[in-house]
This record gives structure tokens, C-alpha cells and sequence, in this order.
């Protein structure tokens, strides 16, 4: 890899025999309930289907999170007079560049600290961020946010940490508290968190947009067999299985499967590991948990943390939330 810049810094948490995809293959697929997390959904193939995913029509809380943070970002920035931001599974910046944008027209911005597992989308937004924002310092963390938190740089000045997107809602309820009381350890009072939540609405919208008409979320879906075949050397048949998503009403969550269309065993050779489906037996893919008010304000509290703001759009589609270390 060629040379960065000077104002360009890239650490990676991963070491060589970091094997995150086997373990959780090998963990998901002999339970009684076969599941494999859906961080595994994003590798080349994966993130372009998701980014086809945000331009569908049915496929709304990409355009409504951005829309709400054209609204709110200049405000956001004046709130917190935030000098760095931390962008966790940052990938490439789009909505975040918002966010960017109104902490330098503010004369706040110093440094963008995105996080994620893949080093070439790290270096090659660093690269096109500088150029961007002259004067700007990136410090790349590559990495599992789950894991490696502690890899984030000492902050410098006010901080917040953006997690947008929705993503919070992949993980079940105990997870999901987990996950935000480790970002609450690492936050000063100064600091925030910026929280992206899809919110409980008609089962209808929720169901169309991940059942999308043109299939390119069953592709996506699918796409994890294809993950797994590449890197597990596997014989998943991806035309042997179909997408399924349905909104859960008692859990509030959507979730997506895998279902298998006949018997049949898929050979996962790198885990030496036979798998056997039952005709139309199903696989967890990934859940997506919508949230009211009172549920992100009773996670974050049990988190340490304290809802200072909470953002819509006027059809209540989807809320970014602003939070902070709750008093002592």
C-alpha cells in the first residue's frame, strides 16, 4: 500500500489470526436455531446490493436519517461544539459528511475518527476526507466495534460518536444494552452519542421495505451463503434457499431468514463441519429492532446515559438520538 499523508493515521486491531466468520459459522450453525450475525453480510458484493438497498423505493430510513440530519446537523454541532467525531462501521461517509460539514462551517472541526473492518474503505476515505477538509486529521481504526473499542484515540476536545444507520437495532435487547454501556465507559461528560433508531410503525412499511419488489434484499440476503463459500470454503447452493422477512409484532423487530427449499447438507470444509437442513428449515440472517422514545430512552439509561434530544421526521419514520453520560 502506498505512503498516507502526514495528517492521515491508520491503526488495525485485527491480527492474523483474527477468524471472526469461522467462529460465528461455527457457532450459528450447530445451534438447534441456525443463525450467522449479519455484520457478515458486508463483504465487496454485499456493501454494493446495500447500497442499491438505500436507493429503493420501499427503503426508506436511509433518505429519512439524512433528511433529519440536513435538518438538525448545523444545530447538533452547535449543542455539542463537538471538535471530533467517531464514526463507528463508518464504511464510506455519505450522511456523516453532513455532520462534517456543519462542525466546519462552525470553525469546530479537527478530527474524523471512522471505524470499520475494512482498511482500504478506511484509507481511501481518509484520503478523500482531507481533501475535503483541509486541515482535517483522520485516524483510522480498523476493527470490530464490538471488540475493540478501546483501540479509539484519547479524544482531543468535545467528542461525539455517531452510530447511525439503525444498526443499534441488530442487536437483541441484552447485546444491544451491552454494546451501549461500552460506548458510555469511553465517553466524558462532555462528550455524546449520536444514535440512528428505525421506529415502530405500520407493519405494512416495514415489511415492504425489506421484501423490496425489484428483490435485491433477497439478493443481499443470500449473499451471506456466497460469504461463507468464499471464505469457509462451503457448497452452499444459494438457489436452494429463499429470502424471507417478516415484521415480529410481539418483539417489535424485523427479522430475515434463509429458508432451505428442500433436504439437503452443506460441507463447510475450513471448519470440517457437515450441516444438515430440513426441507424449508430456516436460517436467522439478521434482526432489526424499531424503537419508540420510551425504548432508546430506557436502553440508554440502563447504559449510563441520558437522552438529551430526540429528532424525527414529520412522518415518525425514523429518530436520531442525542445522548450523554447521565449525571452522577
Amino acid at each position: 500500500m502506498k505512503a498516507l499523508p502526514a495528517d492521515i493515521e491508520i491503526v488495525s486491531c485485527l491480527g492474523p489470526d483474527e477468524r471472526t466468520l469461522a467462529f460465528d459459522v461455527l457457532d450459528g450453525l450447530t445451534r438447534p436455531f441456525k443463525e450467522i450475525p449479519p455484520k457478515h453480510f458486508y463483504d465487496t458484493e454485499g456493501s454494493r446490493l446495500f447500497d442499491e438497498i438505500t436507493r429503493l423505493p420501499e427503503y426508506y430510513p436511509t433518505r429519512t436519517e439524512r433528511a433529519i440530519l440536513e435538518a438538525s446537523a448545523a444545530a447538533l454541532v452547535e449543542s455539542t461544539r463537538a471538535a471530533e467525531l467517531v464514526e463507528l462501521g463508518s464504511g464510506v461517509p455519505t450522511k456523516t459528511l453532513l455532520v462534517l460539514d456543519a462542525m466546519r462551517d462552525a470553525g469546530t472541526l479537527d478530527r474524523y475518527v471512522p471505524f470499520d473492518v475494512s482498511e482500504v474503505v478506511l484509507r481511501e476515505s481518509a484520503e478523500h476526507l482531507v481533501e475535503r477538509y483541509p486541515g482535517v486529521r483522520v485516524y483510522g481504526v480498523v476493527g470490530d466495534f464490538e471488540r475493540h473499542l478501546g483501540a479509539l484515540p484519547a479524544p482531543e476536545g468535545p467528542r461525539v460518536i455517531a452510530f447511525l444507520g439503525g444498526t443499534i437495532g441488530n442487536f437483541p435487547p441484552g447485546s444491544r444494552r451491552r454494546f451501549l454501556r461500552s460506548i458510555a465507559r469511553v465517553l466524558r461528560p462532555r462528550d455524546a452519542l449520536l444514535l440512528g433508531t428505525d421506529l415502530v410503525k405500520d407493519p405494512a412499511i416495514l415489511e415492504a421495505a425489506y421484501n423490496d419488489a425489484a428483490g435485491v434484499t433477497a439478493a443481499f440476503n443470500r449473499n451471506i451463503l456466497a460469504v461463507v463459500n468464499r471464505e469457509l470454503d462451503a457448497d452452499f447452493d444459494l438457489g436452494a434457499f429463499e429470502h424471507v422477512a417478516f415484521y415480529d409484532r410481539e418483539q417489535e423487530w424485523i427479522e430475515m431468514r434463509l429458508r432451505a427449499l428442500r433436504p439437503q447438507v452443506v460441507h463447510v470444509r475450513g471448519l470440517g463441519l457437515d450441516v444438515h437442513f430440513a426441507n424449508r428449515e430456516e436460517l436467522r440472517t439478521e434482526i432489526s429492532a424499531k424503537f419508540t422514545r420510551a425504548r432508546v430512552e430506557a436502553d440508554l439509561a440502563a447504559a449510563g446515559l441520558h437522552l438529551r434530544d430526540f429528532l424525527t421526521d414529520p412522518d415518525a419514520l425514523f429518530a436520531l438520538s442525542l445522548a450523554g453520560p447521565a449525571a452522577r
